[in-house]
């Protein structure tokens, strides 16, 4: 899933007429009068830190909060990872950079971080990723790979640069979850009050009547997050509230190994 700190020699072996034939050893074959491979093995050990969006937005959901789920798709891929023997940190953010727990091994790391994601007292604030991707250039030593999770609602284009710097310094996946009530108002014809949990300021709105604006609106917000995330360089999962994770996560990651391969990992 991650591309590692390298290949390392392991031994030869004979080539399957299935592979690649870049793995071919040209020299070793004349010498055997036959076609020998190389085998590689992986250097592992890999730091991966998750770079996760507390604020105020992620305590959001009509089927299920944003940070439950955020929450899920963390304890699926940060066991995952720590089953590969590589390590787990976690950057928490909101208006500024909350909490820094350095990448380390073991089951005891990996459900002290799920304890810490489920306490809502780690919740609230301002969403600012642009701070978090800050932190995350100049603060991150020795890491290989970090993982960015948010809704990513109030992403703006003048974080562009920095998430560029930030994908050619690490292997860098961003995980976007949203909730059906960030792309649609729901259909009721009745006046309400909605308030803005960073300003408090509330407005008396009729959801039927600015449905269609609401949903324009927030179509392109998402696409603008989008073209932001492909010119970065970085790979982008998208994820709702009210469908499992697990099918998308699982296709998502099968294609990440596929490219890797192709590549002649």
């Amino acid at each position: 899933i991650f591309r590692g700190k390298g290949l390392e020699f392991d031994k030869y072996r004979d080539y399957a007429p299935d592979e690649d034939a870049s793995n071919i050893d040209w020299k070793a074959s004349l010498r055997t009068n036959k076609l020998i491979a190389k085998q590689y093995i992986e250097e592992r050990d890999l730091n991966i830190v998750f770079v996760v969006d507390v604020s105020d937005n992620m305590i959001l959901g009509s089927e299920k909060l944003k940070c439950e789920c955020a929450t899920e798709v963390f304890g699926a891929l940060g066991h995952l990872i720590m089953n590969s023997n590589d390590r787990v940190g976690l950057v928490l953010y909101s208006n500024q950079v909350k909490q820094f727990f350095p990448p380390k091994g073991g089951n005891n790391n990996f459900f002290f971080l799920v304890d810490v994601l489920s306490d809502p007292a780690t919740y609230g604030g301002d969403a600012r990723f642009d701070r978090a991707l800050i932190f995350t250039l100049d603060y991150l030593r020795g890491v290989d790979a970090v993982i960015f999770i948010s809704d990513f609602i109030k992403v703006k284009e003048n974080v562009f640069n920095s998430l560029l710097l930030a994908s050619h310094k690490f292997e860098s996946v961003a995980i976007m979850i949203r909730d059906l009530l960030d792309k649609t108002f729901p259909d009721v014809d009745r006046e309400i009050v909605i308030e803005d949990p960073a300003t408090k300021e509330q407005i008396l709105i009729n959801p039927r009547l600015i449905k269609s604006v609401y949903e324009k609106n927030a179509l392109e917000s998402e696409n603008m997050v989008k073209s932001i995330f492909r010119r970065g360089e970085v790979d982008l999962l998208e994820l709702t509230t009210d469908k499992s994770f697990a099918f998308p996560l699982a296709s998502f990651l099968g294609e990440r190994v596929k490219i890797a391969r192709s590549v002649g990992r």
